[in-house]
């Protein structure tokens, strides 16, 4: 079942001889269930295109559909609403807030959203990512892999349609960064979840089942992974 549809996207910044195109007409469509690795340089419009799928960023035109909501036909508010339930959202530098513990920072988009905890969900995704004795601690008091092991957890909590992973590997180490990777692939599996990892590592690509691969804003191949 299709989850999620590009039509024709394009990203301008500036405008005449300083006008810069950062994506230039793309398009693709991702089934739910997908794990979707967009590999490309840096500067070749990856990290723009995952903000734009994610409602963080406007398209200059073209057309994004999650589900069969056209997400740039929505109002602001309407669009901070899409954002904080139907996608999440996984940082490089983990972006935990500080002064709230594990579970606090898991359960963020539960509370900021006004609903309740689902205490059995919970348990469970802190179990899944090992995490069961570090719920009271505070980020600082946690290592690299463990911060972002928290992050996936907080993605995760509002079952999102879309699971956005920005280098979620960038600032760890190889042990970690492999950890973290078949934990992204665990989450694919035991809940189904739609996952889209940028990258400009080619190994880690090859863990997801399909690769976009972006050169100059334009997408220059698609393929599937040879598993």
């Amino acid at each position: 079942m299709k989850i999620l549809e590009v039509q024709n996207l394009v990203k301008t910044y500036g405008k005449g001889n300083t006008l810069v195109r950062a994506l230039d007409d793309v398009s693709f469509t991702i089934n739910k269930g997908e794990f979707v690795a967009v590999i490309g340089a840096s500067g070749s419009g990856k990290s723009t295109l995952l903000h734009i799928l994610g409602g963080v960023d406007r398209p200059t035109s073209g057309k994004v559909l999650v589900g069969e909501q056209d997400v740039y036909k929505l109002n602001e508010n309407d669009l901070a609403i899409f954002r904080r339930r139907q996608v999440g959202l996984i940082y490089q530098f983990y972006n935990l807030i500080p002064i709230l513990n594990v579970t606090e920072n898991i359960t963020l988009p539960i509370l900021l959203d006004g609903k309740k905890v689902d205490t059995e969900y919970l348990n469970e995704i802190v179990n899944t990512l090992g995490l069961q004795d570090r719920v009271t601690h505070l980020p600082n008091e946690l290592s690299g892999g463990e911060q972002q092991r928290v992050s996936i957890g907080r993605a995760l909590m509002n079952r999102p349609d879309l699971l956005l992973a920005d280098e979620p590997t960038g600032n760890l180490d190889t042990k970690n960064s492999k950890e973290i990777i078949e934990l992204l692939k665990l989450s694919n599996k035991l809940y189904n979840q739609t996952i889209i990892m940028i990258t400009h590592d080619p190994n880690l690509a090859k863990e997801a089942d399909r690769i976009i691969t972006i050169q100059d804003g334009k997408i220059i191949s698609d393929e599937a992974t040879i598993k």
